[in-house]
């Protein structure tokens, strides 16, 4: 009889990671990131989160649209979904920092802040269109499919 050798696939490892090394250039986490970071103006923020003196520590905002633009692009729009996501994914781990919101922040999040969020999407696709990200052969709005 043959002796293989066992499958693991189902088994936990403990394993190091750095979360650094895992948004490889190029690629849309990799984008999504700098794009966050370095070109969206999220002032708008600070006027909400008004607790230096009392209050606990909020989510930064860009971790916060960091996880929800990547949970969007990778068709997670529940908020229970993208928090299990950044508790699971190692990419939104990655991406977030391994900031794990419960899904009541992200869900209150995009509740609380439509006003100042809805324009950073239309920013976010002007710098994609600008750098050529976007490959504009069909955009989707509201579930309609545009050439």
């Amino acid at each position: 009889m043959a002796n293989y050798k066992p499958d693991l696939s189902c088994q936990n490892k403990f394993i190091p990671i750095n979360f650094a090394q895992q948004i490889l250039p190029g690629t849309f986490e990799n984008a999504l990131c700098y794009i966050v970071e370095n070109k969206l103006d999220l002032t708008g923020f600070d006027a909400w989160y008004n607790n230096d003196k009392t209050g606990a520590a909020a989510y930064p905002p860009s971790v916060m649209l960091k996880i929800i633009l990547l949970g969007y692009a990778h068709g997670l729009i529940s908020s229970r979904r993208i928090a299990k996501a950044c508790e699971s994914n190692i990419l939104f781990m990655s991406v977030s920092g391994d900031i794990q919101p419960h899904y009541t922040s992200i869900a209150s999040f995009v509740a609380k802040m439509h006003e100042q969020i809805e324009p950073l999407f239309t920013q976010v696709l002007m710098i994609c269109d600008e750098e050529g990200l976007i490959g504009r052969n069909m955009f989707a709005i509201d579930g309609c499919k545009l050439k």
